[in-house]
């Protein structure tokens, strides 16, 4: 086995009430100009006044920045990134779900920089991103994108998805408080909360896994698979609301540094075709390619089952694996997630155009432990229409 490369975001603080580091965190930078990003209904609830209110009481000047939507397209990354280089901003801070955050990241970095964000994509970007950017503070209020530990910014293309990612867009202080989540609606808790359990599931999985990301895989099945039903439940459970943001930190940190596979690789296309949110993308992919996958990760679809609460004792390898299949359907279906394409109102008609998006996330694909050639995501993507599992014949 080849040595591990592990990245760390370089300070985190987690727990209830974790918010309180927010201020020590700002003073270390001494800023004067202080951008805030985050959607329009955080701002909306009140919920933003938790981060700005401190702030502005300690004499610092903050601009509230709300123009952030779901699945952000490059024109919003490229509107935010202006902006930031004509405010004199010296922090940016990001609060929200996984949109907010990575706009944050990509609007503290790239403000340093020249030229519009397309130069700095992954799949067709010419430029490097050479320099470490303005300091950057990431408070998620929501279990699930991870994104407050990684280094990757995902834009919506026309009909995909691509990232700018570098190191440089690790946060300097990622702050997750729970008591943030609490006012999540149950549909985006069971959204985040299944892209957030896809993140360890395909951490485990992958062919760049290692001991030390194989431990926080599994310990983020664990944490999320018990609490996420309670969660979507009843929103105000704090003990699931607990779990949840552990089992999200925990999950980013592995799929970080262990990446993600074809459940991924799938999702982007649906959510640049139809607009479907990226937790779903992935909810209604998981069952279907973990299914299809199954033989070539049978022992580890095993561990994969002891930590969604099975139990594989008396089980054959095979007879596991096929269960925990059936596991992660049944949880995907119990938060109130369609378990087909069809319940997306995705067409068969639109199969072959996402079949040939998800033929170009080489990059992603690359971690799957089967390699997923075209015919393999067509009949993935077939699958998932269907309602049918199946495998490689």
């Amino acid at each position: 086995m080849n040595a591990a490369k592990l990245v760390f975001t370089p300070l985190s603080y987690i727990g209830w009430g974790a918010l309180k580091e927010l201020l020590p965190e700002v003073k270390k930078y001494g800023p004067k100009k202080i951008l805030v990003v985050t959607d329009p209904m955080l701002a909306k609830i009140g919920l933003t006044e938790k981060i700005t209110g401190p702030l502005e009481e300690q004499g610092y000047s903050v601009t509230l920045y709300t123009e952030v939507v779901p699945e952000p397209p490059v024109e919003v990354g490229e509107k935010l990134v202006s902006f930031t280089r004509e405010g004199g901003f010296d922090m940016v801070i990001g609060v929200g779900g996984g949109s907010a955050l990575d706009l944050t990241k990509l609007a503290a970095v790239l403000a340093v920089h020249e030229g519009p964000v397309t130069d700095y994509l992954n799949l067709t970007g010419t430029r490097p991103v050479g320099k470490k950017g303005l300091p950057k503070i990431l408070i998620p209020t929501t279990s699930g994108t991870g994104s407050e530990v990684t280094n990757i910014s995902v834009l919506s293309l026309e009909t995909t998805k691509d990232v700018v990612t570098h190191d440089n867009l690790l946060a300097d202080a990622a702050i997750i408080d729970p008591a943030l989540t609490l006012s999540v609606p149950p549909k985006v808790t069971a959204a985040t909360g299944i892209d957030a359990l896809t993140h360890a599931v395909e951490a485990y999985i992958s062919v760049n896994a290692s001991p030390t990301t194989d431990g926080l895989a599994l310990q983020a099945i664990r944490l999320i698979s018990r609490s996420l039903r309670r969660a979507v439940e009843n929103g105000n459970d704090e003990q699931a609301r607990i779990d949840m943001s552990n089992g999200s930190y925990i999950a980013g940190l592995a799929f970080f540094n262990a990446g993600v596979a074809g459940v991924h690789a799938l999702a982007y296309p649906l959510g640049g075709q139809f607009h479907i949110s990226h937790g779903e993308s992935n909810a209604v992919l998981l069952p279907y390619v973990m299914g299809y996958i199954r033989k070539s990760c049978v022992t580890r679809m095993g561990d994969i089952l002891n930590a969604l609460g099975g139990n594989s004792a008396f089980l054959s390898d095979e007879e596991a694996s096929y269960r925990c299949v059936e596991e992660l359907k049944r949880l995907v279906s119990d938060v109130g997630i369609p378990n087909t394409l069809s319940g997306f109102d995705v067409p068969e008609s639109a199969l072959e155009s996402l079949t040939q998006d998800g033929v170009k996330q080489k990059r992603i694909l690359a971690r799957s432990p089967l390699p997923l050639l075209e015919d393999d995501i067509r009949n993935i993507y077939q699958s998932a229409f269907d309602g049918a599992i199946i495998e490689p014949e």
